[in-house]
């Protein structure tokens, strides 16, 4: 059934609300507290919802110039985001050595350009990536690359949202707690690195222990602490450690995907 006018400019006005509660979201980590996981995460969630893509993952530059996954929306993305970074091959590898945009519409026809990540593409679903560059000015920090299992991919608009998106991100990354002489990065992309291990371990105690796939352990876990105003980490740590309600974050309500157009 076809929409109304009516429930059109509805939808419209919801989708510019929650545009408008993301960049709010992403701007606060400018002044509090925040965790850089479930900052991240976040931001791959929302570009999910916004941008009507499959998946999404974030990409970061270490203090040696090597890149290290952060941040994935989904198991998937994060397998296809490991595989790119140890085979340094892909759009995303692309875009972070070279701070532009790189986009393929149909990773099928970039087999000669990208013969490894392609291939892994297909194996985990995805057929299209668009690769957002991650930059201050001239300082490059990383990637966010957006996956479709379809062909085609995000209008030009939707591209442009994510690319403010990106770069909202990046400002909050650069500019947290302040940058002193170039190694706040470096203690930020540490304590990313350490947090996604120890989310990863409560993933699978979660996953184990609810007979639960990784992502919905993920979502159970994520949604349990923001419902109960958990730091993400050390929720994690929690589970990890065996000092959590297993039952408790497991009974937790999935939350409500927004609806796009």
């Amino acid at each position: 059934m076809s929409q109304t006018p009516d429930s059109l400019q509805q939808t419209s006005h919801d989708r510019e609300r929650q545009v408008s509660r993301t960049f709010v979201s992403l701007a606060d980590t400018l002044v509090a507290d925040f965790d850089i996981a479930d900052f991240l995460s976040m931001l791959t969630e929302q570009c999910v919802d916004l941008l009507g893509v499959s998946a999404a993952g974030v990409i970061l530059l270490d203090s040696n110039g090597g890149l290290q996954v952060v941040a994935t929306s989904s198991q998937r993305a994060e397998l296809l985001g490991l595989f790119a970074v140890q085979t340094d091959d892909g759009p995303c590898i692309d875009c972070v050595r070279s701070g532009a945009p790189v986009s393929s519409a149909d990773l099928s026809a970039e087999t000669h350009r990208w013969p490894r990540f392609t291939a892994a593409a297909a194996e985990c679903g995805f057929r299209a990536a668009h690769a957002l560059p991650m930059r201050l000015r001239d300082q490059v920090v990383g990637v966010m690359t957006l996956l479709d299992t379809g062909i085609g991919g995000p209008d030009r608009d939707d591209i442009e949202l994510g690319q403010a998106l990106a770069d909202v991100a990046t400002i909050g990354i650069l500019q947290q707690r302040s940058i002193e002489r170039g190694d706040q990065l470096t203690g930020q992309l540490q304590t990313a690195l350490d947090s996604r291990v120890v989310i990863e371990q409560a993933k699978g105690v979660l996953a184990e222990h609810g007979q639960v796939s990784m992502d919905e352990a993920f979502t159970r876990l994520r949604g349990y602490a923001r419902t109960h105003h958990h730091r993400l980490t050390e929720l994690a740590h929690a589970v990890a450690g065996g000092t959590a309600d297993l039952t408790a974050i497991l009974k937790h309500p999935q939350p409500r995907r927004s609806s796009l157009p």
